[in-house]
């Protein structure tokens, strides 16, 4: 066989359900589903799986998929009156064969673009015309590009407004041994106890109960340090001010059918988002939202991570 790589194939995933897997030439990959345009997989040039998806995911319309990274639009979960985290994770995407230019720094060709347009039935519930399109892309150096653009399309003069956030399931090897690092110091809403706001006071995040947070004004780069795997995700983001931080520890997990009882200790949402302020976009406006996920290996310095390189580094 020739060790040619295929950068973009079309295949069938779970339960039928078509898929684009995508490849680097040294060996990362991704996958995206059509249906709700969602990334269940990226793995490094070592085949380590980077994304979390539940065992127990059900990968079956019109149920999100547990896991990986779901599209949260128009609304981020209960923040307004649509279905929890809107109905973009749970449609089924096209394929964007003639997508608007788009400037890219990369030369790489493994990416997709897909899009999302509404159905009558999807006008009753949110009666707004617009293109959301998705880039799904995968860097030289294994990275992962998502960068959404939603357009208003309404041909009666009216604005819309809406909350998003990549819902980004990450893999890691023990939650009690992970770090979160660039949300020290910033103001939160706390989900669990009625959206009140506080602001954070510890050095770095890290977990030993249940979390759901709504970090506000956060910086450009976050960045979780896996103690056990000796290995930094990092998070960059761009148009998308807030950061959601969830866990949901072991009662929450238990309650939850198409997620495992100890799963959550090997899982970590850290989200980029636009929540707080919701975006308005006029006819023809559109909003641009971007986040590019790398993993590096981490250096110690006395038995610490060294996560200081990482968030200050390119």
């Amino acid at each position: 066989m020739s060790s040619e790589r295929v950068p973009v194939e079309l295949s069938k995933g779970v339960n039928g359900l078509e898929k684009i897997i995508l490849r680097e030439t040294r060996g990362s990959s991704a996958e995206v589903y059509l249906y709700g345009g969602h990334v269940t997989s990226w793995k490094n040039e070592h085949g380590e799986e980077l994304l979390f998806v539940s065992s127990k995911a059900l990968f079956k319309p019109p149920k999100a998929i547990r896991g990986g990274i779901p599209i949260c639009f128009p609304q981020f979960s209960n923040h307004g009156p649509l279905e929890q985290h809107g109905f973009a994770r749970n449609k089924l995407w096209s394929i964007d064969t003639d997508p608007p230019a788009f400037p890219t720094n990369s030369s790489s060709k493994a990416y997709i673009d897909l899009i999302l347009k509404p159905s009558e039935e999807d006008m009753k519930i949110w009666p707004h015309s617009y293109e959301f399109r998705l880039r799904v892309a995968l860097g030289p150096g294994g990275d992962l590009m998502l960068t959404s653009r939603i357009r208003n399309t309404n041909t009666d003069g009216k604005p819309f407004t809406f909350t998003f956030a990549y819902h980004t399931y990450f893999s890691v090897s023990d939650i009690s041994e992970v770090r979160v690092e660039g949300l020290e110091t910033l103001d939160y809403l706390d989900n669990l106890l009625n959206k009140q706001r506080f602001t954070e006071q510890g050095d770095a995040i890290t977990f030993e109960a249940e979390v759901d947070k709504i970090y506000l004004s956060t910086p450009t780069k976050i960045a979780i340090l896996d103690h056990e795997k000796k290995r930094t995700l990092v998070l960059r983001k761009d148009g998308l001010p807030d950061a959601v931080v969830w866990n949901p520890w072991d009662k929450k997990a238990k309650a939850m059918a198409d997620f495992g009882d100890d799963e959550y200790k090997h899982m970590l949402c850290v989200e980029a988002a636009a929540i707080e302020k919701p975006i308005t976009l006029k006819p023809g406006e559109e909003w641009r939202g971007r986040q590019e996920l790398s993993a590096v290996p981490s250096s110690y310095c006395s038995g610490q991570l060294d996560p200081r390189r990482v968030l200050q580094g390119s």
